[in-house]
């Protein structure tokens, strides 16, 4: 039996581990690294094990180190959660040579699936050897890793050298292993898997299928289960593939085989992932079992029931992210001031006054939703979002409420080219005209001691905001009466430091506000910056200047890229690196590269200058 358990990974499948081991009275042991020294994951741990360094390379990739942290914690057992070392067959044998329990596959199970070259060849399909026009569209695919990363859809064949020595150094960064592979691309095709649970003793349960297909640079943002709308024979097919890949392979404990299920129905393998996966809450919840308990029970060698409990109703998952979706999902950095999503189930490894950094994955939390049928649970989920309250870095959270409440979607008709059909309407603004008003009124009156009255004839008082995250600016007057706080066009029937309540056109409207020392305000959701009454005009950059749009380090610059060289609208000049994913950094117009401020391995902060480009006049 298991007595003392580490996870050998961090944030929120580490906080979910700890809530099943503390269900069932094993203690639990956290790794951190040094910027996660503070970490929700490490305060929620029994015990915890530093691993010096902050980047995953030094640290969480470590596998020397975690099964040294677990020896000396005195662990019996270690747990991978999901990413980083979970699908490393080397780790899982350093593992058990140590003599401690492995929650996993055998490592030959992880090397036969683990690799998405060799799964593929286990299942009869071969990766292109050699790509031509005829072969496109194309994606390039990490072997050892997912989570979209070291992945590239390419389209033109004179990209396809360089997508590919990116999508190496991003796996390299990512997961230790540059290999990577070419396979056809299917354009619109839906994202199903199947979840698999595995004993000792030769018993496997399919649980159900999920959809995945909701999709931003090939990383899932929303999942749901059952797979809605699939012929039965289809997912009978999809079990006894999965099924049969399990077997064929002497699996044991959690793992998912995942598919590309097109128009016509047919069904093309992608890959096992041989870990739990970070959807697997919903399948929880409509199988009403705890994965990660059963993992732990596979493991002490405890035998499943022959069948599977039967499925129940419907569950809906959405993954709030650190990110701006109307600018790339570019990832977020700053202090999470507040973090709350009522009424429904959250994993997540954030708490209020967290520092969301640069070092990983911005994923701050996952909303789960069961419900008896998909449209209560898309409703349930959605408002859920609406009414949550995340203060702090721009955040995906509008995005996700409008991705659920689509009629597309909400009928079912999704694929994985979602986003790219609806992405302008889904991060269009949509921000309430009153909101930066409240936010004026409630400032005016947490500054007076009584509510703002003054013995003086009423004159406007201005405020400006700038909204986040388009950055659009705000102007908004008020004055101070013998009755209180007045503005223009609305009655004003409350006034507090948290609350505003306005008459608008006859009908009372409630604003809920939050302010913070870095000037930030939250106001019913809606995020904006308290702007000095006169702009800095200082502030203002030369023409042409490129800035870091985030905070990251310098991976690489364009070959031959130097001051004075030309360069063409639209053209890579370098790359940064951000919570484990590469962003590319463009040319803004064409021009000359007056000045070059970036260098490899360079650390910049976000709004940092990285380059000038002069753009060239029109004859």
């Amino acid at each position: 039996m298991i007595g003392t358990l580490l996870v050998a990974n961090r944030g929120e499948i580490a906080c979910r581990v700890f809530r099943t081991c503390r269900e069932l009275g094993i203690a639990t042991v956290a790794v951190h690294s040094d910027a996660d020294a503070d970490a929700l994951h490490v305060r929620e741990a029994d015990a915890a094990v530093r691993l010096p360094g902050s980047a995953p390379a030094d640290t969480y990739l470590r596998g020397d180190l975690i099964v040294k942290a677990a020896q000396a914690a005195g662990a019996d057992a270690v747990h991978p959660g999901y990413g980083f070392l979970s699908e490393n067959a080397d780790f899982a044998r350093a593992v058990t040579d140590a003599g401690l329990l492995w929650i996993g596959p055998p490592p030959e199970a992880i090397e036969a699936m683990a690799s998405k070259t060799r799964a593929k060849e286990l299942m009869g399909i071969a990766p292109l050897a050699e790509v031509t026009e005829a072969d496109l569209p194309v994606l390039v695919k990490a072997a050892a890793g997912g989570g979209g990363r070291g992945m590239r859809v390419v389209r033109e064949l004179s990209v396809l050298d360089a997508e590919l020595k990116a999508a190496q150094a991003e796996a390299a960064s990512a997961f230790g292993d540059g290999e990577v592979f070419v396979e056809p691309y299917v354009e619109g095709g839906r994202h199903v898997e199947v979840q698999l649970l595995a004993d000792r003793h030769g018993t496997v349960w399919p649980l159900g299928t999920r959809d995945c297909s909701l999709q931003r640079r090939h990383q899932k943002v929303v999942e749901e289960a059952p797979a809605p709308g699939l012929d039965p024979s289809l997912v009978e097919s999809l079990y006894e593939q999965a099924v049969r890949a399990a077997r064929a392979t002497g699996y044991v404990g959690a793992g998912t085989v995942e598919f590309l299920v097109g128009h016509d129905g047919t069904a093309q393998f992608l890959e096992m992932n041989t870990r739990l996966q970070v959807e697997h809450p919903v399948t929880e919840a409509v199988f009403g079992v705890d994965l990660v308990a059963l993992q732990l029970h596979v493991a002490e060698g405890l035998a499943l029931d022959p069948e599977p409990p039967a499925p129940r109703g419907h569950a809906v998952e959405a993954r709030l992210y650190a990110e701006d979706p109307a600018n790339g999902f570019a990832p977020q950095t700053g202090t999470l001031h507040r973090f709350s999503v009522p009424g429904v189930r959250v994993d997540t490894g954030c708490t209020d006054g967290d520092t969301i950094g640069v070092h990983y994955d911005p994923m701050l939390a996952k909303a789960v939703a069961h419900a008896p049928t998909r449209a209560e649970a898309l409703r349930r989920l959605a408002g859920a979002l609406e009414r949550a309250e995340v203060h702090g870095p721009v955040t995906n959270r509008d995005f996700l409420v409008r991705s659920l409440r689509h009629p597309e979607f909400a009928a079912a008709r999704m694929d994985t080219g979602f986003y790219d059909r609806h992405l302008d309407a889904l991060t269009e603004p949509g921000l309430d005209p009153y909101a930066p008003l409240a936010a004026a009124l409630a400032d005016a009156h947490g500054r007076s001691r009584f509510g703002g009255f003054r013995n003086l004839h009423a004159q406007d008082q201005v405020k400006r905001y700038r909204s986040e995250p388009d950055g659009a600016e705000h102007e908004v007057r008020y004055r101070h009466t013998r009755t209180g706080l007045d503005a223009d066009g609305v009655r004003v029937l409350r006034v507090r430091p948290d609350l505003v309540a306005l008459e608008v056109a006859g009908v009372r409207r409630q604003f809920r506000v939050a302010s913070y020392p870095d000037g930030r305000v939250h106001v019913n959701g809606a995020a904006y910056t308290a702007l000095p009454r006169f702009p800095d005009a200082t502030a203002d950059q030369a023409p042409g200047s490129l800035l870091a749009p985030m905070p990251g380090t310098v991976v690489r610059l364009a070959e031959g890229l130097a001051e004075g060289v030309s360069v063409r609208a639209g053209q890579p000049l370098l790359w940064l690196e951000a919570m484990k994913m590469e962003h590319r950094v463009t040319a803004p117009a064409s021009g000359t590269l007056t000045a070059l401020h970036a260098a490899p391995g360079r650390q910049v902060e976000v709004g940092a200058l990285l380059a000038v480009v002069q753009e060239e006049k029109e004859s």
